[in-house]
């Protein structure tokens, strides 16, 4: 049996809401979706702590002029087990946009996007 669709293409689950969301959230990508559901249960488990969805970076280039170029968010922002904070983007194609926010992210903030 053929799972319905919405006008976007979107697949829908048994009851009509799309297949991405959990917890009332709209997610961006299933993967995304099933991201989210992994690290609430590590949450729960007492595994990871401090779970933040789309924590916001900006990126300012310092130079002469200082220029803002944007902003990149991350999926997940927690904490592990050994007190180190991670960052997460859940990705299921690395674009190019991606890749140069990830290498913005580094330069400005020291920190490295954990991809999954």
């Amino acid at each position: 049996m053929m799972r319905e669709r919405n006008k976007y293409g979107v697949l829908l689950d048994k009851a009509g809401r799309e297949a991405r969301t959990a917890d009332g959230i709209l997610f961006a990508s299933r993967r995304e979706k099933d991201r989210y559901l992994e690290l609430r249960m590590l949450l729960r488990c007492g595994e990871i702590t401090d779970l933040v969805l789309q924590e916001r970076f900006p990126l300012v280039v310092t130079g002469v002029d200082t220029v803002r170029i944007g902003e990149y968010r991350a999926d997940f922002s927690y904490t592990d087990k050994a007190g180190v904070r991670v960052r997460e983007d859940a990705k299921g194609v690395r674009t190019a946009n991606f890749i140069m926010k990830k290498k913005l992210v580094l330069a400005c903030h020291g920190i490295d996007i954990r991809e999954v």
